[in-house]
């Protein structure tokens, strides 16, 4: 807490940045609390406590972030030491409908909610007030959503048209290579590279076998009883950590097979092996290993090489 004069308000400051590494919390915090400041200090107020939260998006609400409940916990202390609260930037602080859901608390304790877009206190019966919170609420939202579209087309159109590797584990049957230095200059020079896939010679030749046998109709079960026959390591158990798999199911839409046809053959090699065991006929006694079935082509590459 802050010491206050006599005849000045206390307020309590409430303000947000959404990431650590990516931002300056301090000067993010400074900004907020010089806005905050101008708004209330002509008019007798004072901040004595403050609630700022770091690397929280502004879509978790209230009562999931840190400092924002522990605000929403200290409105029912009756000696919290503070009469109002000011936000000095709503898009930081509210999202979607969360306004709506948070204001009527401040209403419930009797503290007068200060914002700068409406040079002072919200006043509860005034709808245009009410309006102008629900937009910057609606902006926020609409502000987070463009720049996850924006951020996710450029990432498809680097991989698709320039060849980026964008992170990750490399599907299987390709390795990461360099792909040249970052065309980002400070990037570039913190020593950033990018990164491209190519074929891994062991693993290529794995995965388009199991996309020829597979179009000759071969089942699941039967392409993954002829690579444990031959010896072929299952990806999941990888000698070496250069061409690691990826296994979720919804990848095999880009290899010719549809998610429910994934799931369903899944489904279906679980039910066989299932069906086994229980029958006393198990792959084990059949010498057939376990990593038969976790040697399925579903577990296998997202592209044929």
């Amino acid at each position: 807490m802050r010491p206050q004069e006599p005849d000045q308000t206390p307020f309590a400051f409430y303000g947000r940045v959404s990431t650590e590494d990516n931002q300056d919390p301090a000067s993010s915090r400074a900004w907020q609390l010089t806005r905050s400041r101008a708004l209330i200090e002509p008019q007798g107020g004072v901040i004595v406590a403050e609630f700022f939260d770091v690397d929280k998006s502004r879509s978790v609400p209230w009562q999931r972030r840190p400092q924002a409940s522990r605000l929403l916990a200290a409105l029912r202390q009756p000696d919290r030491g503070f009469g109002a609260v000011v936000i000095g930037e709503p898009h930081r602080a509210f999202y979607g409908n969360q306004y709506g859901l948070t204001f009527p608390v401040f209403q419930h304790y009797g503290l007068p909610l200060w914002v700068p877009e409406v040079g002072g206190p919200i006043d509860p019966a005034n709808e245009a007030h009410d309006l102008v919170m629900s937009v910057f609420g609606g902006m926020s939202k609409g502000e987070r959503q463009r720049i996850k579209i924006r951020v996710r087309a450029a990432m498809a159109a680097q991989a698709q048209v320039e060849g980026r590797f964008l992170g990750g584990r490399p599907p299987y049957g390709y390795v990461i290579a360099d792909a040249g230095p970052h065309p980002n200059p400070a990037k570039a020079a913190d020593g950033r590279r990018l990164h491209r896939l190519e074929l891994d010679p062991a693993a290529a030749p794995v995965v388009a076998r199991i996309f020829a046998e597979f179009l000759a109709g071969c089942g699941l079960f039967t392409i993954a009883e002829r690579l444990t026959r031959d010896a072929i390591p299952s990806p999941s158990a990888p000698t070496s950590t250069a061409a690691l798999p990826v296994r979720t199911p919804a990848r095999t839409r880009s290899a010719g097979m549809p998610t429910s046809m994934a799931s369903a053959a899944t489904s279906w090699v679980s039910a066989s092996a299932a069906r086994t065991a229980r029958s006393g006929s198990s792959s084990r006694a059949t010498g057939v290993p376990q990593t038969a079935i976790t040697a399925s082509p579903m577990n296998f590459s997202t592209v044929p090489p």
